[in-house]
């Protein structure tokens, strides 16, 4: 764990921190411990919005965009995407200018790769491997290529590097896109929108009057906005599991997400159908799309009135819910 890496390589002189100068914390969610670094010096980077509340209610200093400089070094938390972490290496280069960088992750984050490539591309000052992982520090990366860049998907959508779904549309989205109901009316949420493939579907639908796309993911809700052009879409950067809108909806839809990293993570699914249960009005309704092998239904049953089986395919079901309990509001 970060814990045990960057406080072995910190106390036993490993990594050699600047005297002074600002510290940038790339990507760390509640799991890592950052407490073998001064505080006082420590800005964190995060663009999910739970790990924002999380560190911002520990006294640290947030930002929500990766700044251009400033920094006199950087650890980045390896994230799951190759693609993102170069653009974070990358980042974290061009904030410290050139300065000390260092990365952590685990064997599963890649980070033997990670190190062969450094190797080649940057002035390695050393590695540690501990507890199924490694940490990495360096100076002057040479990888202008790994800049964050724009994705170009099917039918003008434009995604970014290390968001759901990046690099092609998601099946269990096709699905819901395919299968989504024609009467839908009225105030509209789509709960954990993403880069709004299904949101531009849901405003293809004349009766909408609002469609709130409720994300957690700062960089692809910030692709959402360049997905759609709707005066009728507004833009909600939050926790879909915990929002309250100021006004309840008639009709929620949603691909809820069902792992964080590399862990499954079903429960995240069964809090979307809560949430959607929590945020509709007493007629409204709830359609989603799951995996087969996911245990929605009972959960269904427990918050609405009524749940509709609604078909799908060999690996996705569609299902819906109707009337929420009032237990649920």
């Amino acid at each position: 764990m970060l814990q045990t890496r960057l406080s072995i390589a910190l106390d036993d002189g490993l990594i050699a921190l600047p005297d002074d100068g600002g510290i940038l914390v790339i990507g760390p969610t509640p799991d890592h411990d950052v407490s073998a670094l001064p505080k006082d010096r420590v800005t964190i980077y995060s663009h999910f919005y739970p790990d924002v509340q999380f560190w911002t209610a520990r006294g640290f200093d947030v930002i929500n965009d990766l700044p251009d400089t400033g920094f006199a070094a950087a650890l980045i938390c390896a994230p799951r995407s190759k693609t993102q972490a170069q653009a974070w290496l990358h980042a974290a280069d061009q904030a410290t200018q050139g300065g000390l960088v260092v990365l952590d992750g685990q064997k599963t984050d890649g980070m033997d790769s990670h190190l062969r490539t450094l190797k080649k591309r940057a002035n390695l000052l050393g590695n540690l491997s501990k507890a199924h992982g490694k940490i990495v520090w360096f100076q002057g990366l040479d990888a202008p290529e790994w800049a964050a860049r724009d994705i170009a998907l099917p039918d003008g959508f434009t995604t970014r590097p290390g968001v759901f779904s990046a690099e092609k549309i998601d099946k269990g989205s096709e699905v819901l896109a395919a299968a989504m109901p024609d009467a839908i009316n009225g105030r509209v949420a789509d709960l954990g929108a993403g880069w709004g493939y299904l949101s531009r579907h849901i405003l293809s639908r004349e009766g909408v009057d609002v469609l709130d796309l409720i994300e957690a993911d700062k960089v692809a809700l910030d692709c959402a906005r360049r997905n759609i052009d709707d005066p009728r879409a507004q833009f909600v950067w939050d926790d879909a599991t915990t929002f309250t809108p100021d006004q309840p909806y008639d009709v929620v839809i949603s691909n809820p997400p069902f792992h964080t990293s590399r862990a499954g993570r079903p429960e995240l699914g069964q809090a979307f159908i809560q949430s959607a249960a929590r945020i509709l009005k007493p007629s409204g309704r709830f359609v989603m799309v799951a995996n087969r092998h996911l245990p929605y239904e009972e959960t269904l049953a427990k918050h609405f009135r009524v749940v509709e089986d609604l078909g799908g395919t060999s690996g996705f079901k569609l299902l819906a819910g109707l009337k929420p309990h009032r237990m649920a509001r």
